[in-house]
């Protein structure tokens, strides 16, 4: 098993996207360190790892606390003497149009999706270098490949990551740490329900599109397997991947079917 004694530590992991990757972990005997703000569903998801006989250890943290962050790489470390591989799957969504949106929306949005995502690896990456190996994963979304309604904050937070990951992985070439970005299109989570809205309060629907998406598991079984074959970079969903190829290779139709989507 790849991942067999591996010490992974996962933000996010409480729900959606960041559970299934635990689980998927889990299956191949890796020590999981799952993050996340709420507390109460940590313990679930490590109930839950506990049946299957593999290890898993939490660490409550929000990673707007950018001080706790630091605090909280230094306990894993100290407890096991290295992190293996880390994976940046906290986030928040979006849900309304530019005009309506408050800037501290726009800041909240991206001190989650961003600052708390690199403040993470920063945090790690001198350990790593020290070890001379290691994986950081970034979960970021089709979103992040080009922009979509209601979702300002959200996508330019992803595009931020984009260009701070790779950045990051020519950068590290030489310590053998190796550095990949996940696109998810429609994976079928709560990420709707809990999507921010122009004042804040959550969107509180899930989408059409969410709802029809692949499953969780199916998402991390992907994303998985694309640390395995040592991917930059990785598209994960069905149909709605095609927008990805439109927007790139036909512009013009793909700013034609944007103007088409219905803000609700």
């Amino acid at each position: 098993m790849f991942f067999k004694n591996k010490i992974v530590w996962i933000t996010g992991a409480s729900s959606g996207i960041g559970e299934a990757l635990v689980y998927e972990f889990a299956k191949q005997k890796a020590i999981i360190v799952i993050s996340s703000n709420q507390e109460k569903e940590l313990l679930r998801v490590k109930e839950n790892v506990f049946k299957t006989g593999a290890e898993c250890f939490i660490q409550y943290l929000d990673v707007t606390d950018i001080e706790k962050i630091s605090k909280t790489a230094s306990e894993i470390i100290n407890q096991f003497g290295r992190i293996d591989v880390l994976i940046n799957n906290a986030g928040i969504s979006q849900r309304s149009l530019v005009v309506d949106t408050q800037l501290e929306i726009d800041r909240k949005i991206m001190e989650i999706n961003y600052f708390g995502s690199i403040a993470i690896t920063k945090a790690v990456l001198p350990q790593m270098i020290k070890q001379k190996y290691g994986y950081i994963a970034v979960t970021s979304s089709i979103s992040g490949k080009f922009g979509f309604p209601l979702r300002s904050a959200y996508s330019a937070a992803k595009h931020a990551l984009h260009g701070f990951y790779e950045t990051l992985r020519a950068e590290v070439y030489q310590h053998n740490i190796k550095v990949l970005i996940a696109f998810p299109g429609r994976v079928q989570t709560n990420i709707s329900l809990h999507a921010l809205t122009k004042d804040g309060t959550a969107h509180g629907k899930m989408d059409d599109g969410q709802a029809l998406g692949i499953s969780a598991e199916k998402c991390a079984i992907q994303y998985l397997r694309a640390i395995e074959k040592d991917k930059k970079e990785v598209l994960i969903g069905s149909s709605e991947l095609l927008m990805v190829y439109i927007h790139k290779f036909l512009p013009k139709l793909f700013y034609k079917l944007a103007r088409k989507i219905k803000p609700t």
